[in-house]
């Protein structure tokens, strides 16, 4: 592998207390292998590649922690519906027809406008999932992959998905050189029932796997788990021994005190889908309360049809714009740390922190430039403050993973977009109603 170094660079690390810096980053082997000050003109020509990134900034690619790639074929499809109506009336009744065919287009779109805008790593819960595990070999990209299951239907069909589930988990973890990790993903407590959960977290700690659902994303979805079970989404979890096991719960809009506790106490991660959130009107989630007990969401778009773009940029400027706004505070959710929500908080809520999310020597060499020669870019008194604020994603010029280049000056350099366009036409054309 060839031995690269970008220099003068600002350089973003995203770890604690480390300010933004004109410096360099070295990669070999896959790996980060310094970060630092410019080298002298000796060490430099030790490298192989020099590469002058004059005006850019580096920082660590973008962590999306939930979402439903396939469903960007239904981008615009049904909008501004209830997430009940949506869901029964317009979204399952067509992913009923999906075939490999449709998730295969769907995630190929997805992923290329992920690679667009920043993001290195994503998590999918979908199904047909070894068409999306192609795309993630073919794309470059880094994925956490869980095959969802709904558990409606009859005895035989539930375990013919948690075995599908199962199987693909223990085929796929670790694929593509190490960029393909999986879960095992029941989709939510209403729509599993306690058993076929207590199923899968018995699959999980078998597999040694962490486990993902949705869960409290709309107060009817809460109203009806006490219903049905006497108790609320986040006590009902916790009894059925989901939180014993490393987890990920995507929304947690609607908590209370007591359950941000408990998640806190459990060391839960949550995936934070602001811009779903609201276009479904579910509500908004209490990031800062969790902030202050400890928890460190992470950020996610959702699906694309419910957002309707996979914009993690615009994602990280809600989360430090909405909750200033929601609680009259312009100190809720400051830049650095909505930066952190989409960096190394959403590695963490994938268990992947060790790897990715901060530029640290001995990380994978997972990172994205922004260009900073644009007049909103200026005066660059706060480079982190004008990627917060002020930058939008066709400011991202490069794409790295694993230390290979995904996207050069804009242009996605693994897939055909081309291709993909046409051919996602051709797969929503094919279910259309």
């Amino acid at each position: 592998m060839m031995k690269q170094i970008f220099i003068n660079a600002f350089i973003i690390a995203m770890t604690e207390g480390e300010k933004p810096f004109k410096g360099a980053l070295g990669v070999e082997n896959k790996i980060i292998s310094y970060v630092g000050p410019v080298p002298t003109d000796e060490i430099l020509h030790t490298y192989d590649q020099v590469i002058d990134m004059d005006g850019k900034a580096i920082l660590p690619g973008f962590v999306n922690t939930h979402g439903h790639a396939a469903m960007s074929l239904l981008r615009g499809y049904a909008d501004d519906l209830p997430l009940k109506t949506w869901l029964e009336e317009k979204m399952w009744p067509l992913e009923a027809k999906f075939t490999s065919e449709q998730v295969r287009a769907g995630t190929a779109l997805s992923v290329l406008e992920m690679i667009q805008s920043g993001t290195t790593c994503f998590l999918d819960m979908y199904d047909h999932m070894d068409q999306v595990a192609e795309v993630v070999i073919e794309s470059g990209i880094r994925g956490s992959l869980c095959r969802g299951a709904i558990g409606f239907g009859s005895e035989e069909l539930r375990q013919s998905k948690l075995k599908e589930a199962t199987e693909f988990a223990k085929t796929w973890h670790q694929a593509a050189d190490g960029r393909i990790t999986t879960m095992l993903s029941p989709h939510s407590p209403y729509t599993c029932s306690p058993n076929f959960i207590r199923q899968f977290i018995e699959k999980a700690v078998e597999l040694n796997l962490p486990v993902h659902t949705h869960m409290s994303e709309t107060a009817a979805e809460v109203q009806q788990n006490v219903d049905e079970y006497g108790v609320r989404p986040v006590e009902h979890l916790r009894n059925l021994g989901f939180f014993d096991i490393p987890s990920l719960v995507a929304h947690a809009v609607h908590l209370t005190e007591e359950e941000i506790d408990i998640l806190a106490e459990y060391d839960v991660k949550v995936a934070h889908n602001p811009g779903s959130n609201l276009k479904l009107g579910s509500g908004i989630a209490p990031i800062p309360q969790m902030l202050k007990k400890g928890i460190r969401p992470g950020l996610a778009t959702d699906g694309a049809a419910s957002n309707n773009n996979l914009d993690m940029l615009e994602e990280i400027q809600l989360a430090a714009l909405l909750h200033k706004g929601v609680h009259q505070d312009p100190e809720a959710v400051p830049a650095d740390v909505a930066l952190r929500m989409g960096t190394i908080f959403g590695a963490e809520a994938l268990f992947l922190e060790k790897e990715i999310g901060t530029l640290e020597v001995g990380k994978k060499a997972d990172f994205i430039t922004f260009d900073l020669s644009g007049p909103h870019m200026y005066p660059q008194h706060d480079i982190v403050s004008h990627i917060v604020y002020s930058a939008s994603r066709a400011d991202i010029q490069d794409v790295y993973v694993d230390g290979k280049a995904i996207m050069l000056g804009r242009k996605c350099l693994t897939l055909d977009e081309e291709k993909i366009r046409f051919e996602a036409v051709k797969a929503f054309e094919a279910i259309a109603p």
